[in-house]
This record gives structure tokens, C-alpha cells and sequence, in this order.
């Protein structure tokens, strides 16, 4: 019988965003000026008071395993998070420490889903969900967000997917890639729509405190006795604290999930890392002023592109409310020539961008759009307008 591989392994398409920042960077690597604004990462440092809760447990000899789902003080102090922030109560029973938002996700599809069950997955999405998903036995159902709607999805339409085998909604927000909002009251539909179907909501909020012009975040759990029964709250640290790479994420959920995933948990990884662990305390209790800061720079950054992006030809974009994303519609743009060819896809213009231009740009064929690209302004303002200089000269070359 011959060798074979995993034919699941096989299926899983590898992230196209890491795949463009590695371009980016071996591309500067070579001497090339480009802007990437493709990594869905502040370009800020760690806070310093963070560093040194780390630089302090390693001193303090904290280098040992610690219980497979995070040591009990993180655990709390995750509870008084979700408590002064969301509006949820949750006990430490409740909550699992992983090592970072996507192993979070991965934790709860292992712990909710079996072969067939299927997963509701609104369009435009991150390109993860779908993937992790699929590793756990689910299959993906898609529902596209019209951008009329801000790219959102209603209550009716993901009535209209429901079937015997739904088991859960993926709900993100604010969203990557569009950075848009969903309101209190369009929460409250979809709430009610996932209790009258007796279903989990997965509610990714990994950008949660990255929100502007007086928006106001709305964990979806904290609406109702039942809603929040049925949802999976997931967050963690990297995006509003500068730490993507020390990889801690966390989840509050009834004790029966919690349960299952932290035994999950316990197989794959055991525990998530010690001294990120001890960062991400200080992260939760100390000093917040740098994410305020940081906050304010995001949002001077995102008016500054969204300003721009509305006076280039051919492309658009709404007004993104969070994260650090804007969704640009090339749908006009795809329709030309450059150089005489058609330009036809958003990869191909991304290809044509970094190969000529030295720009790197996310096309979003792999988030349910393949007529539009994400640009993150998680870079500096100088980098965000060389970027768009360039790319505006490349959409003014287009006949």
C-alpha cells in the first residue's frame, strides 16, 4: 500500500495574508522599497510595561508548566475584563487562556462541532474561519453581506441558510476585513434568530477597544439569559496591545465548553506560554494608556485613508467604524486595461501593485470577495500615504 498524507491536511489553503507580509519582507529584504499593507498587526511595540511583567516572571523562575488552560490570577483577570467592559459574567471556571485568537477558534469548533455540522459563515470573512472550521469536521455555509448594508448580514438572511444541521453562526465584529460595526439592534435580531433556532454564536472580538467616531462595542452575549448560553466569547490581546506575537487569546463560555475545550487544550498544546501569560496580566490589570494611545493613532490613520481612498478613480470604500481595515471595492478597476491586458481580478492587480509599484496589498478572493482588497492601517501615516500615491498612479494608468 502506498505512503499517503492527510487528505484534510491536504485541503487547508495556506493563509494568503502571512503569505503577502513574507513577500513584503523579502522583498525589502533585497533592497526594494515597498509598503505592505497587508499584516493585520500594529506597528507599535509591545508597551513597555508589558515587557517588563515578562522580563520579571523570567527573573522570578516562572518558565514551568502552568495548568493546561491558563493559571488562575490571568483567568480572573479576564473575568473583570469581561465584566467592566462587556457586561458578561463569567466565572474563571468559564474561561480558557490559548495560545492566540486562532487557537481559541480552533478550541471551540473542536469542542462543539462533529462530522457534517455546519457552520454559518457571513461573507466578507476572515480567511481563517473557514479553514479551522473544515479541520474540525464542519462545513462552511456562506452568506454574503451586501454592501449596502455596510457589508453586514441580517437575521433573515441567515434564516434563510438555517438548516437541521446549522450548529453555529460565526459573528465578528468589528470586522476584519471591512472594520464595520454591528449596532445593539442588529445583535438583538441575530440574538433572537440563534435562540428561536437553538444554535452557538461564535463571537469573534478580537477588536473590540478598536473602535471610533463614539461607537460603542456590544458583546452579543451580554443582551440576554439566552443568547448568552449559547455563545462562545472570544478575544485576546494581540491587536489592542500591540502583543500578536506573544500569542495569548482567551474564551468565556458555559462551564460544560470551557470544560471540553481546556481538556482539548490539554492534548494539542498543554499550556499556553508562561511569561506570555504574566505579560498578558499586566496587559489586563496595569497601565491602559498606551492602548489609548495607540487608539488615537489608528483612527487619525483611518481618516487619513479613507479621505484619500474617496478621491482616487475607479475604486471605493465605505467608512470603516473599527479595526484596522479598509474594504476597497475594485469591481470598476477590475473592469480596465493596464497595458493592454484586463486586469480581470483583485490578485492580479495585487500582483501588478508589488511587482511594479512596490505596494503589498491583501486581495480578498480568500475573505468571499474577489472583487475587492483590504489595506490595513496598522502603519505609519508616511508609509499610508507613499502606499496610496503609488497606487493611485497605477489606477491612473488603467484605460
Amino acid at each position: 500500500m502506498a505512503l499517503t498524507l492527510s487528505r484534510k491536511a491536504q485541503a487547508v489553503k495556506p493563509s494568503s495574508t502571512l503569505a503577502i507580509t513574507a513577500k513584503a519582507k523579502e522583498l525589502r529584504a533585497q533592497g526594494r522599497d515597498v509598503v505592505g499593507f497587508g499584516a493585520g498587526e500594529p506597528d507599535f511595540n509591545t508597551p513597555e510595561n508589558i515587557c517588563n511583567a515578562a522580563i520579571q516572571a523570567i527573573q522570578d523562575g516562572f518558565t514551568k508548566y502552568t495548568p493546561a488552560s491558563g493559571i488562575v490570577e490571568l483567568k480572573q483577570a479576564v473575568c473583570d475584563k469581561f465584566k467592566k467592559f462587556n457586561g458578561l459574567d463569567y466565572k474563571p471556571s468559564q474561561i480558557v487562556i490559548s495560545n492566540g485568537g486562532k487557537h481559541s477558534l480552533t478550541n471551540v469548533f473542536e469542542a462543539i462541532l462533529n462530522p457534517g455540522d455546519e457552520v454559518i459563515i457571513p461573507a466578507p470573512y476572515w480567511l481563517s474561519y473557514p479553514e479551522i472550521v473544515k479541520l474540525s469536521d464542519g462545513v462552511p455555509v456562506y452568506v454574503r453581506g451586501e454592501k449596502e448594508n455596510g457589508y453586514k448580514v441580517t437575521a433573515e438572511q441567515l434564516q434563510a441558510v438555517t438548516t437541521e444541521k446549522t450548529k453555529a453562526l460565526v459573528l465578528n465584529t468589528p470586522s476584519n476585513p471591512t472594520g464595520m460595526i454591528y449596532t445593539e439592534e442588529e445583535l438583538r435580531a441575530i440574538a433572537d434568530y440563534a435562540v428561536k433556532n437553538d444554535i452557538y454564536v461564535v463571537a469573534d472580538e478580537m477588536y473590540e477597544y478598536l473602535v471610533y467616531e463614539g461607537q460603542k462595542h456590544v458583546s452579543i452575549a451580554s443582551l440576554n439569559e439566552e443568547i448568552y448560553k449559547r455563545t462562545i466569547t472570544v478575544s485576546g490581546l494581540a491587536k489592542s496591545y500591540a502583543m500578536t506575537g506573544w500569542r495569548i487569546g482567551y474564551t468565556g463560555s458555559s462551564e460544560e465548553i470551557a470544560k471540553l475545550m481546556g481538556s482539548v487544550q490539554s492534548h494539542q498544546t498543554s499550556n499556553p506560554n508562561s511569561i506570555a501569560q504574566k505579560a498578558a496580566l499586566e496587559a489586563l490589570t496595569g497601565d491602559q494608556s498606551a492602548m489609548q494611545m495607540m487608539i488615537g493613532e489608528f483612527d487619525k490613520r483611518r481618516k487619513f485613508m479613507y479621505d484619500k481612498i474617496s478621491t482616487m478613480p475607479y475604486i471605493s470604500t465605505e467608512q470603516p467604524l473599527g479595526a484596522f481595515y479598509v474594504f476597497v471595492d475594485l469591481s470598476k478597476a477590475l473592469e480596465k486595461e493596464y497595458k493592454g491586458e484586463k486586469v480581470e481580478t483583485a490578485a492580479k492587480m495585487a500582483e501588478i501593485l508589488i511587482e511594479d509599484y512596490n505596494v503589498a496589498v491583501v486581495p480578498c478572493a480568500d475573505f468571499g470577495f474577489p472583487d475587492h482588497m483590504r489595506l490595513s492601517y496598522a502603519i505609519s501615516i508616511e508609509q499610508i500615504e507613499k502606499g496610496l500615491s503609488r497606487i493611485e498612479n497605477f489606477l491612473n494608468e488603467l484605460k
